[in-house]
């Protein structure tokens, strides 16, 4: 008897790879940066595949994703023009595409974040809440589920995301704590303990 199959996951991944990633100073941007045998966006992009949703936004910007990072059928790619002007415009792009998809729930997190878990990607998105944020022993992060009633509300320029409307509307947030951890890759210092 074969068993049934898993159910996809609610919403789609938005995963955001547009930044200049300025104080990254190298031979290279911090999103194709080797941590290990794979680069930080690998490292990240393979998290949010193994969590199992069924389309994957992957928001690119600043840097060229070489292409062999995006060969799956489940990623769809697009591009934030407008990326100089903060990560609230890749969250807009992002969006967007999730309303394309045909989707009311987008589950957003960050190119440069490698460490958070696949099983943190699952409990976040099937998080019920208007807001659903993960955190790492009480520190909120990444990712954050956000239903369409709230997309409207968020910014669209800057690099707050939504940790300004979480403050603004704690009643619409619920809080996930999760394992692994939100540490961004922004300077070389980052990177070093990892290698």
């Amino acid at each position: 008897m074969t068993s049934p199959p898993t159910p996809s996951l609610p919403g789609v991944a938005v995963l955001l790879a547009a930044g200049a990633g300025s104080r990254f100073i190298g031979t290279t941007h911090k999103l194709l940066a080797p941590l290990g045998d794979r680069s930080v966006l690998e490292a990240s992009l393979a998290a949010v595949r193994a969590a199992g949703f069924s389309s994957i936004v992957v928001v690119t910007g600043a840097v060229a994703i070489p292409p062999s990072y995006l060969d799956d059928p489940t990623i769809v790619v697009r591009h934030n023009p407008d990326w100089a002007r903060g990560q609230a415009t890749s969250i807009d792009v992002g969006l967007r595409a999730v309303a394309e998809l045909g989707s009311h729930v987008a589950v957003i997190g960050l190119g440069d974040q490698p460490f958070v878990t696949a099983t943190a990607w699952r409990d976040v998105a099937r998080a019920e809440s208007p807001i659903a944020v993960a955190t790492y022993d009480g520190t909120r992060g990444n990712p954050v589920r956000l239903e369409a009633d709230v997309w409207p509300l968020l910014p669209t320029t800057g690099d707050i995301g939504a940790r300004e409307l979480m403050r603004l509307r704690p009643e619409l947030v619920r809080e996930v704590a999760c394992d692994g951890s939100a540490a961004d890759i922004d300077t070389q210092e980052d990177l070093a303990p990892w290698t």
